[in-house]
Formats: C-alpha cells, sequence, structure tokens
C-alpha cells in the first residue's frame, strides 16, 4: 500500500534569484550539483529528464515562474507512486536568495527506507548546491557518476575512502585531501562535506567531488557523483577512471 509525504528542505544561498534559477531550473545548472545528466525543456507543460545508470525519468514541468517558482512531478505508477518537486525562492533585500524545496508524493511499501535516504541526499546536494553557487558561479559542470553496490558497511568505506585522500583521524571541513586516480591528474583540494557515515565531499579549483553511503535491497552501496568545471573534462575517461577506482577499493 502506497504511504503519502511530505518533505521540506530551506537553505539560504549566496547567489542572486536569477542565479538559483539558472541552477535549479536549467540542464547544465542542475548537472553542476544534483545527480546525473538532465535535461529541462522550459515552459509549464514540458519535460524534465535525468539519466543515470542508463536510465532515464522523466517529469513534466508543473510550474515555470523564473525566478520565484519551479515545480514538476511524475506520472502515477501502476501502484500508485509518484513524486513531486517544487521550489520556491525568496531573494532577500540584503542580498543572498532562500530556496525553499518542497517533495510530496506516494512512496511504496519500503517507503521508510526510501524517506530517509531522501532526507539525507537532499542534504548532501542543496550542500552541493550551495557549494556550486559560492566557488562557481556563472560556469556549469560536466557530471560524474559511479556505483559499488555491495561495498559494505560505513565504518569499513569510509575508512579506505579517507585513506585514500590521504586523511588520518576524525575527518573535519577545512582539512587537506589528495587523492591519485590511475588515468587522472592527481587532484588536490580540501574537504567541504564531512557528514560521515552517510557522505563526504571534497572541492578543488575545478571540481566537485560527492561519496555517498546508501543501504538498498542489494545491499551497502558507494556511490560517487563528480561534478567537474575545466573546459577540457573527459567525462567517459573520468567515468571509466573513478568506476575502476571504486570497484578496486581495498574495503575490508
Amino acid at each position: 500500500m502506497g504511504h503519502q509525504f511530505e518533505l521540506h528542505k530551506d537553505i539560504e544561498l549566496a547567489a542572486t534569484p536569477e542565479q538559483v534559477w539558472e541552477a535549479i531550473a536549467t540542464g547544465p545548472g542542475i548537472d553542476s550539483w544534483f545527480m546525473g545528466r538532465n535535461e529541462v525543456e522550459p515552459g509549464e507543460g514540458g519535460r524534465t529528464r535525468m539519466t543515470i545508470a542508463g536510465h532515464t525519468e522523466e517529469a513534466t514541468v508543473t510550474g515555470w515562474e523564473p525566478g520565484k517558482r519551479f515545480g514538476y512531478g511524475t506520472q502515477p505508477g501502476p501502484d500508485g507512486t509518484f513524486l513531486a518537486f517544487e521550489y520556491l525562492i525568496e531573494g532577500r533585500a540584503q542580498g543572498g536568495t532562500v530556496l525553499r524545496l518542497v517533495q510530496s508524493g506516494v512512496l511504496g511499501d519500503n517507503w521508510e527506507t526510501e524517506y530517509e535516504a531522501m532526507q539525507v541526499g537532499w542534504d548532501m546536494y542543496i550542500r552541493t548546491l550551495a557549494a556550486y553557487l559560492a566557488h562557481f558561479p556563472g560556469r556549469t559542470a560536466t557530471p560524474v557518476t559511479a556505483f559499488r553496490p555491495g561495498a559494505g558497511a560505513p565504518d569499513q568505506v569510509w575508512a579506505a575512502v579517507t585513506d585514500a585522500f590521504g586523511i588520518s583521524g576524525p575527518v573535519v571541513e577545512g582539512q587537506p585531501a589528495r587523492i591519485t586516480v590511475d588515468g587522472l591528474p592527481p587532484i588536490e583540494g580540501v574537504v567541504d562535506l564531512a557528514a560521515l557515515p552517510t557522505y563526504f565531499g571534497v572541492r578543488t579549483d575545478d571540481a566537485l567531488y560527492r561519496f555517498l553511503h546508501s543501504g538498498s535491497d542489494r545491499g551497502d552501496a558507494l556511490v560517487v557523483g563528480h561534478h567537474l568545471f575545466a573546459a577540457d573534462a573527459d567525462p567517459a575517461a573520468t567515468e571509466r577512471a573513478w568506476q575502476t577506482w571504486l570497484s578496486e577499493l581495498p574495503v575490508s
């Protein structure tokens, strides 16, 4: 039996309403902080598309007020499940913008797990949105995604990930991080997300690197969802390199 839900997230952003709109209501903008590769057809009735791991999910634009409100929703499935999203943008007189997200709909039988995953996932994504607008204004990113299902328990996974970044002891935001991934130039930056045991992030001069540990029916999964702002980024080669790195990560 389906379960109705409603989830709310608010964040204050160091950006104008116009910059926030470009980030949340255009394909290149969404690619720069959210998951997968995205397309948005402007205007009510337009279609949105998000492609991840070879699967494309479509929705219909239900609200289109540039600089103020953007909404979209999926069609109900055979079991009645669907998702609806609404972003409300509010400019502040003293500068900056408040973004309010409402996600609602009907979840399936495993709704508790799905709801918890969405709560945590949105925390990571809206903080990534804030980092994008603060550090890469006017630029857009190429998204890179890789997965390792059955990666292991959180403590084991994060010990391996943080060790690969040269971090020992507690993980705190602002500390330096460096990693070498075969086939890619060395990556040097700072930790800008430290919310273990769920997610971890590193910011460099030309990328946002994101790691998410998620429970699933197939067991604990480790997901990387990076955003590359360098003009010469090669998404296919980078994705292959990170997928190999994930597969070979020494989780014990």
